[in-house]
Parts: C-alpha cells; sequence; structure tokens
C-alpha cells in the first residue's frame, strides 16, 4: 500500500491509537510514528511491542515533523494537548482525533487550526474496556464501523487520506455529520455504559441477609456489567461533552424502565411479556 503521511504522531498511545499504529506499520502507511503520551511506562510498552519509532512525554518534540496528528487523549484534554503541539507543527498538518463525541470536538479544534491545516475528526466504533498500549491488537477494526463526520476544516485531500489510513485496518468507513452521530452514538453507546455503570454502582455494596448479592450474579451479571470496567475519565469527558443527547437517551431509557416497574407492581403478565419480547427482538437484530 502507498504511504500516506510522512509522520503520524499518536497522542495516547493506548487500545485505540496503539492498535492503529500497529496497522500503520505492518502495511508501511506512514514512514514514521511517534508516541505522545503522560506515562513512560506505557510509552515503554508501546516501544517493547514495536508499535513506535520514538516515544516522549514533551508536546514540542511530538510535534515536529507531524503531518498527521491524531489526538487519542480524553476529550475534554484534546484542546490542551493540541494547542500545546501547535507552535511546532507544520503549517499543512492535519488534525485527526478518535473520540466518542464529535460536535464538541470540531467546535473546540477548528477555531485552533491555522489556516493550512485540516481537521477530520473521527470515530472508530471499537474497542475493550481494558485500556493502554499492551490492549492494542492488529485485527481490533476488522469490520467494525468507523465514522468520519466532516466539517468546515475538513479539505477533500485530507478526508481522502484519513479514510484511507482507516481503511486499510479493515474497518467499514461511512460519513455522518457530526450532531447526527453524537445523537446516534448516545443511545447506541453511551447509553449502555451508563446502564452498565449504574448496575454495578447500585449492587456494589449490596447485601441481603449478610450475604454479597454480586456474587450470585453468574453469567448475566458479568455480561451485563462488562463495560462498567472502562476507563473512568473517557467516559466523564463523553459524559460532560455529549451531555443533550446523552440526557435524552436517558430519558428514553427512563421511560421504558418505567413501563416495567408500572408491570411488575400491576402483575401484569401479559405486558411483562409483551416488554421482554420487545427488547430480545432487537437483541436478535445485534446476532
Amino acid at each position: 500500500m502507498k504511504t500516506l503521511f510522512k509522520q503520524m504522531t499518536i497522542c495516547g498511545v493506548g487500545l485505540i491509537g496503539g492498535s492503529l499504529a500497529m496497522v500503520a506499520r505492518e502495511k508501511k502507511l506512514v514512514e514514521r510514528i511517534v508516541g505522545l503520551g503522560r506515562t513512560q511506562p506505557n510509552l515503554d510498552v508501546a516501544m517493547e511491542r514495536g508499535m513506535l519509532d520514538a516515544a516522549t512525554r514533551e508536546p514540542a518534540e511530538a510535534a515536529r515533523g507531524a503531518d498527521l496528528v491524531m489526538l487519542a487523549v480524553p476529550i475534554r484534554t484534546m484542546p490542551e494537548t493540541l494547542a500545546a503541539m501547535l507552535p511546532y507543527l507544520p503549517d499543512d498538518a492535519v488534525v485527526t482525533d478518535v473520540g466518542s463525541v464529535k460536535g464538541w470536538v470540531v467546535r473546540e479544534l477548528e477555531p485552533m487550526l491555522r489556516p493550512g491545516m485540516a481537521l477530520v475528526a473521527v470515530h472508530p466504533v471499537a474497542g475493550k474496556e481494558t485500556t493502554g498500549a499492551a490492549a492494542a491488537t492488529r485485527d481490533l477494526f476488522v469490520e467494525r464501523r468507523v465514522i468520519v463526520t466532516p466539517s468546515a476544516r475538513s479539505t477533500p485531500e485530507a478526508l481522502a487520506k484519513v479514510e484511507e489510513l482507516w481503511r486499510a485496518t479493515g474497518a467499514r468507513v461511512e460519513r455522518m455529520e457530526p450532531g447526527v452521530h453524537d445523537q446516534i452514538l448516545a443511545r447506541a453507546s453511551h447509553l449502555p455504559q451508563l446502564v452498565a455503570s449504574a448496575l454495578a454502582a447500585a449492587l456494589a455494596g449490596e447485601r441481603v441477609a449478610g450475604r454479597p448479592v454480586v456474587e450470585f450474579g453468574a453469567g448475566g451479571l458479568r455480561d451485563t456489567t462488562r463495560i462498567a470496567a472502562s476507563s473512568a475519565e473517557m467516559w466523564r469527558d463523553i459524559c460532560l461533552t455529549n451531555r443533550e443527547a446523552i440526557l435524552a437517551a436517558m430519558r428514553l431509557f427512563g421511560r421504558e424502565f418505567a413501563e416495567f416497574e408500572r408491570l411488575v407492581e400491576a402483575g401484569d403478565a401479559d405486558g411483562l411479556v409483551a416488554l421482554f419480547e420487545r427488547g430480545r427482538a432487537m437483541r436478535e437484530r445485534l446476532k
């Protein structure tokens, strides 16, 4: 495959950034990959696993020569991270990200760019509850959606190159308006995280007759709360930057949960079956 960028600097070499780095190196999509991180041990893991050509904790060092900057840090730290790098970036650098919220990212980052720079906001809808460079895998994005949300500072050339980079991972790339993305993902991704975390928090110290209830949960409880193990820092930022869409999703869930409560209280067997069947039918479509 052809080389797309001379230097890709990944800010935050974790599950997403590290997995992309592995594919980019393997397929020679970039000439050089530099990792910028906060903690030396994680950067050391990334270097040991062969993801990077160089690793640093200094934004200026990471920025020099980077014609592609990938922000894979918690969403609310993206402006600060980019600001620290901007004075040292090439005038034609492309800035991209992997955040789960797109409207906020576009609004915050576009005004920061110099005239010759481009922004291509991206959300790879892939992940695990584990984090860090140690969790990265070459096949993380295979047959997974990668959503690109073009905006005013997305040039045709930058869009084409960033999309080609992601297609090389085996992902299914599609475009979407940032606001539409945020409404959809609030329901399909952000709400499930909140439900799982709320359930886990509700049962954390719950005891009945002195027995901790979580010890009796078996597979159902483990499966339902699996994503509650995800990064609290990451999900804090998602909640704070996609508040309105998430609140709408929470109200949607609240109405359905309240209906369950009403049916249980009323002893409505037929109503309960109908509601369970509606949920089962949706789950069947995910297979």
